[in-house]
C-alpha cells in the first residue's frame, strides 16, 4: 500500500538508509531526500529506486537553515527524519511544529533531546509528533534497554554494552567511523548520564574507575567497555524505576589510550585557541587530520553490537536477563550494519508517525513506541534480537 508521503534531511548513509526501509516497509507514496548537496540527494534517490525497484524516492536541494524553505518542503509530508548535524535538531523541531508536521531524528546530544521534548505542549496543541534520538545508540540501544525491564519483574541494574566496530580491524586505529565525525567526537566529549542509587550522575569519558575489558564471543572477542554518551533521555526515563542505568561503548583494545590522549590535549575543545594570530577551533582540526584516517570505505565490513544486561527480579527469585543484537553489512543492498541499525531504526519511527501510531506530543523514543512493537519491528527486518532470563541462585553485586 501507498499511503504516506515522507521527506528525509540529509542524504548520507543512514538517512539513504532510511529513505530505502520507507518504501519498503514505510507504505511510501513518495519519499524525497534533502541536502544542501543537490547531486548526494539525487545520487542517493536513484539508489533506493534501484534497489527497491520503485520510483518514489527523489532527490532535492534544500538548505535546512533556511527556515523558510525548510517550512514550505515540510508541509506536504505526513512525516519525515532529520539525518543532519544534531546542532541542527532544535531549530528544525521549531520549523516542524510551523509546518504541522511529524519528526523524528537521528539524535545523539542530550541537551538537544530533553529540549525536544520540552516541546510536547506546543506539539500537542498542533496535533503532531516529535521524537528524538532515533538511531541506534542513542535510539534502538534505548528500546532494547527498555525491553530488558519488561522481561524481569523487578530491574535493578541495567547496564548497555555498545558499539559499531570493524569486523576485520587494521592497525594503528583498528576502528572505522560510519557516521558523522562530529557525533563521535561529541560522544566522547560529553560524557555519560547515568543512574546510581536512584540519582542523576555525570560519568566523564574514558573514567578509569568505569573501565572493563569484556569477551563478547566471536568474531570479536575481547573489547574495551568504557563510559560514553549513548543513554540520552533513559536517566529521566527509566530511571525513575531503575536505580542503576549504566552506557558503556565497546572499542577494540588500545582504543581507549589512543583517544584520551587527544582528549587530554583538548583536541575536542570548541572553544578557538590562536595559532599564528589566527582562530582555530582544535576540534575542527581533530576531525581534518583523524576522519580521513578512520572514515569507513564503500564495501566496508562492520558489525554493530547492542548487548543489554538487566538484574533484578522474576518470580520471586534474583534473574539476570539478557538481550543481544549484532548487525553486519547487507552485502545485497550495500548498507553496512550501521546503517541498517540507524537509518532503519529511525524509518520505524517515522512510519509509527506518519501511521498515528503515537499520540500527539513529544517523546523519548523509549517512551514513543512499546518495547514489544520495537522488537518486533527489527525481527521483521531480520535482526537477530535475542534474549535470554536466568534464575539466580543469589543477588549479583552490580
Amino acid at each position: 500500500m501507498s499511503t504516506y508521503r515522507y521527506g528525509i534531511l540529509g542524504a548520507g548513509r543512514q538517512g539513504t538508509a532510511a529513505a530505502y526501509d520507507l518504501v519498503v516497509r514505510g507504505e511510501a507514496a513518495s519519499v524525497t531526500l534533502a541536502d544542501i548537496d543537490e547531486t548526494a540527494a539525487r545520487r542517493a534517490a536513484e539508489r533506493v529506486n534501484r534497489l527497491t525497484g520503485m520510483d518514489r524516492a527523489s532527490g532535492v536541494r534544500l538548505d535546512v537553515t533556511d527556515r523558510a524553505a525548510l517550512v514550505a518542503f515540510l508541509r506536504p509530508l505526513d512525516a519525515f527524519i532529520a539525518a543532519v548535524s544534531y546542532k541542527l535538531n532544535l531549530a528544525i523541531a521549531e520549523a516542524a511544529l510551523e509546518a504541522g508536521t511529524n519528526m523524528c531524528d537521528l539524535g545523539g546530544h542530550t541537551a538537544t533531546a530533553l529540549a525536544q521534548v520540552a516541546l510536547a505542549e506546543r506539539a500537542r496543541g498542533r496535533g503532531i509528533r516529535i521524537v528524538p534520538d532515533c538511531g541506534e545508540a542513542p535510539g534502538l540501544a534505548n528500546n532494547l534497554m527498555t525491553y530488558a525491564t519488561t522481561l524481569l519483574d523487578e530491574t535493578d541494574d541495567l547496564l548497555l554494552l555498545d558499539g559499531g566496530l570493524p569486523l576485520h580491524p587494521e592497525p594503528p586505529w583498528n576502528y572505522r567511523v560510519t557516521f558523522a565525525m562530529d557525533g563521535l567526537t561529541n560522544e566522547y566529549a560529553g560524557g555519560a548520564d547515568w543512574v546510581r542509587n536512584g540519582q542523576i550522575v555525570h560519568v566523564e569519558t574514558f573514567d578509569p574507575a568505569e573501565y572493563e575489558l569484556v569477551d563478547l564471543g566471536a568474531p570479536v572477542g575481547t573489547l574495551e567497555a568504557f563510559a560514553a554518551g549513548g543513554g540520552s533521555t533513559l536517566p529521566w526515563t527509566l530511571g525513575r524505576r531503575v536505580p542503576s542505568i549504566r552506557n558503556k561503548v565497546l572499542r577494540y583494545p588500545g582504543h581507549v589510550v589512543q583517544f584520551r590522549a587527544f582528549q587530554a590535549a583538548g583536541f575536542f575543545s570548541e572553544e578557538p585557541i590562536e595559532v599564528d594570530g589566527q582562530p582555530v577551533v582544535p576540534r575542527r582540526v581533530f576531525h581534518a587530520l583523524i576522519e580521513p584516517q578512520i572514515r569507513a570505505p564503500e564495501g566496508f565490513e562492520d558489525i554493530v553490537i547492542a548487548h543489554v544486561i538487566a538484574t533484578g527480579r522474576r518470580s520471586g527469585r534474583p534473574a539476570r536477563a539478557v538481550v543481544d543484537l549484532r548487525a553486519t553489512r547487507d552485502d545485497e543492498l550495500g548498507f553496512t550494519g550501521m546503517e541498517r541499525t540507524t537509518g532503519w531504526h529511525a524509518a520505524i519511527v517515522g512510519h509509527l508517525l506518519a501511521a498515528g501510531a503515537i499520540p500527539p506530543g513529544a517523546y523519548p523514543v523509549e517512551e514513543a513506541v512499546a518495547p514489544a512493537v520495537m522488537v518486533a519491528a527489527l525481527r521483521e527486518r531480520g535482526f537477530p534480537v535475542n534474549e535470554s532470563i536466568e534464575l539466580l541462585d543469589e543477588a549479583v553485586p552490580v
